[in-house]
């Protein structure tokens, strides 16, 4: 059972909000990385609404829609430095178990990165992220880990505050030109918060 495609709809409407989120932060007809793809349905409105040069990357090929894609290792990137105007990572840092070394490549091949995640606040969001990770690994994954896939299987998350992801920023020489929370038309169900970040190489 492919879930990317149970829930594709509702990927499509939360993609074109996003869009809407980030049209003062990327230009028309962007060279733009998708890293931690999917499905590539964020990837597909991405390029769409922006008309970008779009291309996805991923650990492995779960995409449900016909994007450009690159297999990578999950701990580094097979790019030439500043080959991207942007590097979008959607919900996908707190799937990593080296989210540092990560955004150290992001910051490699791009100078601008552009980032939301879910932020364990309070105890509802809390409980949420601690759910999503489980239910992720699940059905989504299979209990594969994000980053390597010849690892010792285990579950993990990197689910960090916003005061943690802007001390890792600062160490890592990132500024951020724009932060705001996020929402989604179906917050009334599901009580985590977002945030979207906005950042570029000092």
């Amino acid at each position: 059972m492919n879930y990317h495609r149970i829930f594709s709809k509702f990927y499509e409407i939360a993609a074109q909000k996003m869009c809407l989120d980030c049209r003062d932060f990327i230009e028309k007809g962007s060279k733009i990385l998708d890293l931690g793809c999917g499905s590539g349905i964020v990837a597909k409105t991405f390029q769409d609404f922006f008309g970008a040069e779009i291309l996805g990357a991923d650990i492995e090929d779960s995409r449900t829609l016909p994007i450009p894609f690159k297999i990578i290792d999950g701990n580094s990137l097979p790019f030439e430095n500043l080959s991207f105007d942007v590097v979008l990572i959607s919900y996908v840092l707190h799937h990593s178990r080296d989210p540092e070394a990560l955004l150290k490549e992001a910051k490699r091949v791009s100078e601008k990165i552009i980032i939301y995640e879910d932020l364990p606040e309070g105890i509802l969001s809390r409980l949420r992220c601690n759910f999503h990770q489980a239910s992720y690994n699940l059905f989504f994954q299979k209990q594969k880990l994000l980053h390597n896939l010849t690892a010792p299987q285990k579950l993990f998350h990197n689910f960090k505050t916003q005061k943690e992801w802007e001390e890792l920023f600062k160490k890592l020489g990132l500024k951020i030109i724009a932060k705001k929370k996020v929402s989604l038309w179906v917050d009334w169900l599901d009580p985590v918060q977002r945030i979207l970040f906005v950042l570029e190489s000092i």
